[in-house]
């Protein structure tokens, strides 16, 4: 039976600048780092990879986890720039917060990229920006203790 979603996971080319956005801007916790040599065989299996090899580190918020990969092999391709939330496939990571303008306020102050200044539609408020790769993130702030979507909190 699914419990609730655990992780979501981002190949980046450079790991130690989200690092800096995930962990040091947004507030996420290291929990674990870790890092395989080519060769390991468990590893390239359950990721339907041959001869791979990469930095991993997983993150934590609260009831999320964020697990981010920097493969040095195989030789990734890059991200297409600017991708469009509408394309097929993953579209954006949603953060819930307290306090969404001063949030976006002292990510925009650190030089991170939103698409506009949150906006308020009643029971929610919410942005969406970029994080250091080009990754579209949201920031939603539920104006309602009694919304049916509000997190069930785990600490």
């Amino acid at each position: 039976m699914i419990r609730g979603v655990h992780h979501v996971a981002i190949s980046t080319p450079n790991l130690d600048r989200l690092l800096g956005f995930y962990r040091d801007l947004l507030g996420f916790t290291e929990v674990m780092s870790v890092a395989w040599p080519e060769g390991s065989d468990d590893i390239d299996e359950i990721l339907g990879l041959d001869k791979s090899s990469a930095r991993q580190v997983m993150l934590r918020a609260d009831n999320l986890c964020l697990e981010l990969f920097e493969f040095s092999r195989p030789t990734p391709g890059p991200m297409a720039a600017d991708r469009p939330v509408s394309d097929h496939g993953h579209t954006h990571i949603c953060f819930d917060v307290s306090d969404i303008d001063s949030v976006y306020e002292r990510l925009l102050a650190a030089g991170i990229r939103f698409h506009c200044a949150p906006k308020d539609f009643g029971d929610i408020k919410a942005t969406y920006g970029r994080d250091p790769d080009g990754n579209v993130f949201e920031l939603q702030e539920l104006m309602r203790a009694d919304d049916p979507a509000q997190v069930i909190q785990t600490t």
